[in-house]
């Protein structure tokens, strides 16, 4: 399973598998409203270059459009199904940028090239443009489907039906925090995460989701929530899934699988 996994931080990953480059969830700014970049620099331009962008749901830390914005013209981008009618700036940015949009739902597989495919999965997670609307758009995770299998899990809760629909998977990049002191529903702390890569078995993980953004003027909060996460995660997965290799990367760095 020869597998290239680049985190730039946040959810923002490319998966490199056959040559070809799968962005996830791309977010490339010193600021988000009340959140500042705290760790690693900004990523370089080459980090929004790729094949095939996916973007897991439609909170503004994972639908960045200023972001989408730096996608080559003719990238083909993958969305929640309602995402287009949600979101406005998303269909104007895609006509001005001549992106290729596909909306899609659980179970959608779409071909990239080169053998690759991604295919849609569940996540349990709030899936609205908030704060505005009540659009119900359903969050989405993505499989990444080439000479490897690389999930990649959005930003979601776990649920039972998890490992079943995601399926068998060589890595597993998993969310294991968040951009502030406190979690709600619908994520995964670093036990959490851990739990869920017991049920999904996959060779190896990398902890993404955390250490990146925080709120300005919250330093002082519960500061061990922004900076534990990975190693926490790594721990936690030695116990309950030992089968596993974890690798926590740092900002901009590349790890090769196997």
């Amino acid at each position: 399973m020869p597998v290239e996994i680049t985190w730039w931080g946040h959810a923002a990953c490319t998966v490199e598998d056959s040559g070809v480059r799968v962005l996830t969830d791309p977010l490339f700014a010193p600021r988000l409203a009340h959140l500042r970049r705290r760790r690693g620099v900004l990523p370089p331009p080459d980090a929004a270059v790729a094949d095939v962008a996916v973007v897991s749901h439609l909170h503004a830390d994972h639908l960045h459009l200023p972001s989408l914005a730096r996608l080559a013209p003719g990238t083909r981008l993958v969305v929640p199904r309602g995402a287009l009618r949600a979101v406005p700036g998303l269909a104007r940015l895609a006509g001005v940028r001549g992106l290729a949009v596909t909306e899609a739902v659980p179970g959608d597989v779409v071909g990239v090239g080169r053998g690759v495919r991604v295919r849609a999965v569940s996540a349990r997670h709030d899936g609205r443009r908030m704060p505005w609307g009540p659009q119900r758009v359903r969050a989405l995770g993505f499989v990444v489907e080439g000479a490897g299998r690389t999930y990649f899990a959005g930003d979601t809760g776990l649920f039972a039906a998890m490992a079943g629909e995601v399926g068998p998977v060589d890595v597993a990049l998993l969310p294991v925090g968040g951009w502030g002191p406190y979690l709600g529903p619908g994520h995964l702390d670093a036990a959490g995460a851990a739990r869920a890569l017991a049920a999904l078995a996959p060779a190896a993980a990398v902890p993404v989701h955390y250490g990146t953004y925080w709120p300005i003027g919250m330093d002082a909060v519960r500061p061990h929530e922004f900076h534990a996460p990975g190693q926490e995660f790594a721990r936690f997965a030695a116990r309950l899934a030992p089968g596993s290799a974890v690798r926590v990367p740092g900002h901009g760095e590349l790890v090769r699988f196997p």
